[in-house]
């Protein structure tokens, strides 16, 4: 099956049991990250901008406030990415829900689908988007954020939501690569910012392309899509959304195996802070590059190797409220990040993108040294949560923001979805934080 037959053919009773499960813990987990983004200063300013520049009458993601759908896809998107907590998928070295979940929301709720026919474009989304971004990775040289080949992501949701034509939706992909956020990644991880992972940007590109297509508007055919067939082979076979991560702490994914390793040395060792005077980090290149000891905001803290170590250590976990405000300016958890020493790793380059090894050296003060030994992030989808555990995650997040109340009735809305309007889940996910 072709990519673009693969984007309108897909029909629910298609997936395997497991599919749908996942697709609706995926949806339940974006939620939780977005609203325990929505007091951070990201999430705001970017809301404000949706609501002050790109007028119109769809609704705002847990705002009282409205935008235009490509207004609407921007502000979630970003709203999730400022919470660094969301899923991923390893060979993309990035995120597809975070963009493509934010444009299935706005154009779904503005054409009134049923709630099937979002679930399945959401399925039918991470089968998309996960391949084209190795495609992606396959066919430039450089590294991009997961807003650049989640633009096209983002396009092909729509595409499918407002039924567009084989031809409109060629162009509306071709429209949505030829002006992605091709943003380098790297770039953000050394100079931590607002930027992110692009994946909002990316979710108002594929809107935007796909409303454009709709009204005529011709784009250049999509490389990822028309030209890289060996990445296409196995739509319908192997179902990608089971290949995907979730994360336990809102920080980095190159960042969780330090972290699971220094909480592994903290509980089987009973350790205090003050017993340890150094953390030593051996990982792979690229989580040595997240290298902020000292954070300013919550982005440097997310995008740091050192502080979530750090504050794991000193805490014995890693919460929202770890990464932000006065938990900035805890002495000895500035101590112990500032003092972190890390090194590259040839055999751990050599496992990433695929699998993030790290090992971890706690150098006590009474002269011992302890070994981790090598760590891999929990819940990678090779040892994958249970349901338990994700709705655990999910109300942590979403019931301090939300209310239990709201929060278990966005819960219950997702698993009857697919016998009910979108608008039963919109009408909880649309109304203001109070």
């Amino acid at each position: 099956m072709s990519p673009i037959d693969f984007i309108h053919d897909l029909d629910w009773s298609d997936l395997p049991p497991q599919v749908k499960t996942q697709t609706r813990l995926c949806l339940l987990d974006l939620f939780g990250i977005a609203a325990g983004a929505h007091h951070l200063t990201l999430s705001g300013i970017i809301r404000d901008h949706a609501a002050e520049m790109f007028g119109g009458p769809a609704p705002l993601l847990f705002d009282a406030r409205s935008a235009s759908s490509a207004g609407v896809a921007l502000a979630a998107g970003m709203s999730i990415d400022a919470l660094d907590g969301h899923d991923g998928f390893n060979p993309a070295k990035g995120h597809v829900g975070c963009p493509l979940v934010p444009a299935a929301l706005a154009l779904g709720h503005a054409a009134q689908v049923s709630g099937v026919a979002f679930l399945t474009t959401v399925a039918m989304g991470y089968e998309f988007g996960s391949r084209a971004s190795v495609a992606q990775h396959a066919t430039v040289p450089d590294y991009h954020t997961s807003g650049s080949w989640g633009a096209v992501t983002a396009a092909a949701a729509g595409a499918r939501l407002l039924d567009l034509s084989t031809e409109h939706t060629r162009h509306a992909l071709g429209i949505a690569e030829y002006h992605g956020p091709r943003s380098q990644m790297m770039r953000c991880i050394d100079h931590p910012s607002m930027v992110k992972d692009g994946s909002g940007w990316g979710a108002m590109a594929g809107v935007s392309a796909v409303l454009l297509a709709a009204r005529g508007f011709t784009g250049a055919p999509a490389i990822t899509v028309e030209e890289a067939p060996e990445h296409w082979a196995d739509l319908g076979d192997r179902w990608l959304i089971l290949e995907q991560y979730f994360k336990p702490y809102p920080v980095c994914r190159w960042a969780q195996a330090p972290v699971e390793g220094v909480l592994k040395l903290r509980r089987a060792h009973n350790l205090n802070s003050d017993m340890i005077d150094h953390i030593e980090v051996a990982s792979f290149h690229e989580s040595i590059r997240l290298a902020t000891a000292t954070p300013r905001t919550t982005e440097e803290a997310q995008y740091s190797t050192s502080f979530p170590c750090a504050a794991a250590l000193v805490k014995g976990e890693i919460a929202p409220k770890d990464l932000d405000g006065p938990a900035l300016q805890d002495p000895e958890v500035l101590r112990l990040s500032r003092g972190l020493r890390m090194v590259e790793d040839d055999a751990c380059n050599a496992a990433f993108p695929h699998t993030r090894y790290a090992r971890i050296t706690l150098h006590m003060r009474d002269g011992r040294q302890l070994d981790s030994g090598l760590m891999t992030p929990r819940w990678d989808h090779t040892a994958p949560p249970t349901e338990a555990e994700l709705r655990a995650k999910f109300h942590d997040l979403a019931d301090p923001v939300l209310g239990r109340d709201r929060a278990a009735r966005i819960e219950a809305a997702l698993e009857t979805l697919e016998l009910k309007p979108l608008s039963r889940l919109t009408e909880l996910l649309f109304q203001p934080v109070s």
